[in-house]
């Protein structure tokens, strides 16, 4: 059995590997400047043509001040996807659905692209390493069980810290899916720093939302967990989705990840780096774009 919440030292060393091989398919170069910024987005046209979306198309705001896009460009390199499965006892669904989800992103995924499985609930626990072998992740969906609480801030921040922050200059894209109802109970991570951290890092998160276990009920120091999901999402420039049609959401994550992501290169003038700042990217009639909502400041 992988130990518990510590990450195994295999992972860690299999990942930095990754990042010292991981030549091919970087990101453009940022823009010159000291403060020169590549900000990921989610661009498509309303009536479904894969025309590429350009740069004239497309404003962006940064702390209120609309800023010049210096380009942008479409982004096919592979994703690196976390699903991250929440497996504490009093979850309103059942294992198998769980695991039948796990198994349609392991079917839906395109070449290149690879899954890490992880469960948790006071601890978070590797399910399956990082692999795009369908029938390995099935043979794994046995690990999954339903016990203890919630540690949900905390499962993120260490997939964020020991997981994908040593793939930051890769290239890769870095997701995580998160299947559970956006419930905390017990984490010594706070909220806001967590999404922060993906906020910082451009690590955007897909929600697949079970009903909430609590009936909405109000948290005295942290969002409700409805709330948490949303902002988890939004704030990430992901989206919220039902878990009704695992296969159908599979396919649509996989879809947008490899289809209608952008890279938007800009240097940020006349803001301030020092509080966090508010982004908003809109494009012309007809065309859908989704970004994070902040920038944390440095």
């Amino acid at each position: 059995m992988i130990s518990r919440y510590a990450f195994p030292v295999a992972l860690l060393l299999a990942l930095l590997a990754l990042v010292a091989a991981g030549q091919a398919g970087r990101h453009a170069a940022p823009p010159s400047g000291e403060h020169g910024q590549i900000l990921s987005i989610f661009a498509s046209r309303e009536d479904g043509s894969n025309r590429v979306i350009t740069d004239k198309e497309v404003a962006l705001y940064d702390d209120g001040i609309e800023q010049k896009i210096q380009s942008l460009s479409p982004d096919p390199t592979p994703a690196r996807i976390v699903l991250l499965v929440d497996n504490s006892r009093s979850l309103r669904t059942d294992v198998p659905k769980l695991a039948r989800v796990a198994r349609e992103f392991a079917y839906e995924i395109y070449e290149g692209d690879q899954l890490l499985i992880v469960g948790y609930d006071e601890q978070p626990e590797i399910i399956v390493d990082w692999t795009d072998d369908a029938k390995k992740i099935e043979a794994s969906l046995a690990e999954f069980r339903k016990r203890g609480e919630p540690h949900l801030f905390d499962a993120l921040s260490a997939v964020v810290n020991q997981a994908l922050l040593p793939l930051s200059s890769t290239g890769h894209k870095r997701v995580i899916v998160l299947i559970g109802d956006g419930l905390d109970r017990g984490s010594k991570t706070k909220f806001d720093t967590v999404l922060a951290e993906l906020q910082s890092q451009d690590i955007t998160v897909y929600a697949l939302q079970i009903p909430d276990r609590t009936g909405g009920a109000l948290r005295r120091d942290q969002p409700k967990p409805s709330e948490v999901v949303r902002q988890l999402a939004e704030g990430t420039g992901g989206r919220v989705l039902p878990l009704d049609d695992p296969r159908a959401v599979a396919r649509s994550i996989c879809d947008e990840l490899r289809k209608n992501r952008y890279l938007l290169a800009y240097t940020p003038t006349n803001v301030s780096f020092l509080s966090p700042r508010r982004l908003l990217v809109v494009g012309d009639s007809g065309i859908d774009i989704r970004a994070k909502e902040i920038e944390p400041a440095k």
